[in-house]
């Protein structure tokens, strides 16, 4: 159902054969513009919208390690946030621990369902970036470094100077470049003195991953599969004691005040570029109809200053080739118009919005091949 909407609802490339958006479309209080550009050869990036007569949800799922984990929380945690708020009579903060906890769970179940054909499947991880909007009220989850940034309208003088709308960050990064996160793992591991090392110009986890929360990773999370002969002949052995990830989520929930005006959820590849500031700050004064395609493109022009390229030249580059200049990257602007009243209200119409698995077999007539994923 959530695939059926290519066509005249999406947008072309805008003469970037890798990049995907959709325009403007309605959600249940507004209206939403969602984007993706590809830079790895496989986009590990998946990102969706539902509407439902009582809840807008917002996903964006940043892979790594391949596609198949944000392709299996693509197809199957929205499925469960659903059944889970029916069961409990709305959506709560149990309700969506439960679902990330079942979704980590039936990765689990494929990986070692796959793990003899596909070793490789254990390193496949996503952060995962979720929003839902129900009523009044606005709730945020999140495991690793994709964000949630809110544009909230303030009087003049609240921010210290003229500013008219403030940036307000929703979510927390997971990501041990961030100091109170890299302490946080260290008090988890007091035993182990190289948990967090600085590498390659970044500090990561064991010398290998940034991020500390995850949907997938079980390489990182069950040390059996990590010390296994068939997953070694790819890899170094990791010397685990226990895991050093999780799939814990950040909640956030808040209630949707007037002041306050559009969400950007994005993958840290836009952060990567942008600020809070500078993101909220483009959607405020620039036409709703492609917004999140602007700030695509001014992360791939900030992502071309700094390795002294043009935008046309990084569009001339192959996938594969790109991911030297920037991460594949998604974002999703919610417009907040009518909180805490529906557009819908009353309907049984479900609507949505999924990006293509893969934008350069899209843009080149070839969808290729499509893997679902069902929990088990």
């Amino acid at each position: 159902m959530l695939r059926s909407c290519f066509g005249s609802c999406f947008g072309g490339g805008d003469g970037d054969g890798l990049l995907w958006h959709m325009d403007l479309k309605q959600h249940a209080t507004g209206e939403y513009s969602v984007a993706v550009v590809q830079a790895n050869s496989l986009l590990e990036d998946q990102g969706q919208v539902l509407t439902t007569p009582s809840a807008t949800y917002v996903g964006v799922y940043d892979g790594h390690g391949g596609p198949q984990a944000s392709q299996f929380i693509n197809n199957n945690l929205f499925p469960q946030l659903q059944k889970l708020a029916l069961e409990e009579g709305g959506l709560s903060e149990d309700v969506i621990r439960k679902a990330f906890d079942d979704v980590e769970e039936g990765f689990f179940c494929l990986v070692k369902r796959s793990w003899l054909d596909q070793p490789r499947i254990a390193s496949a991880g996503s952060c995962c970036l979720v929003g839902a909007i129900s009523k009044d009220k606005l709730y945020v989850a999140n495991v690793g470094d994709s964000r949630a940034v809110l544009g909230r309208r303030v009087e003049a003088g609240e921010a210290g100077d003229s500013a008219t709308v403030l940036a307000e960050r929703l979510s927390i990064d997971h990501n041990v470049g961030v100091e109170e996160i890299r302490k946080e793992v260290e008090a988890l591991h007091p035993d182990d003195p190289y948990i967090v090392v600085y590498t390659r110009g970044v500090w990561r986890i064991k010398g290998i991953i940034q991020v500390s929360r995850s949907i997938g990773d079980v390489y990182l999370k069950k040390p059996e599969f990590s010390r296994d002969p068939l997953f070694i002949q790819y890899g170094y052995p990791i010397p685990l004691k226990r895991p050093v990830l999780s799939a814990e989520p950040s909640i956030l929930i808040r209630k949707i005040r007037p002041e306050d005006l559009f969400l950007i959820f994005a993958s840290d590849g836009l952060w990567e570029q942008l600020s809070d500031e500078e993101a909220v700050d483009i959607v405020l004064k620039n036409p709703r109809t492609g917004i999140a395609k602007r700030l695509v493109r001014a992360a791939l022009e900030g992502a071309a200053e700094k390795k002294e390229m043009r935008y046309e030249d990084i569009t001339r580059l192959e996938k594969g080739e790109r991911r030297h200049i920037h991460d594949d990257i998604t974002v999703i602007v919610m417009y907040l118009d009518h909180p805490g009243r529906s557009i819908n209200a009353g309907s049984n119409i479900v609507k949505g919005t999924n990006i293509p698995l893969d934008i350069y077999s899209l843009n080149s007539g070839h969808q290729g091949e499509n893997t679902s994923y069902v929990s088990p």
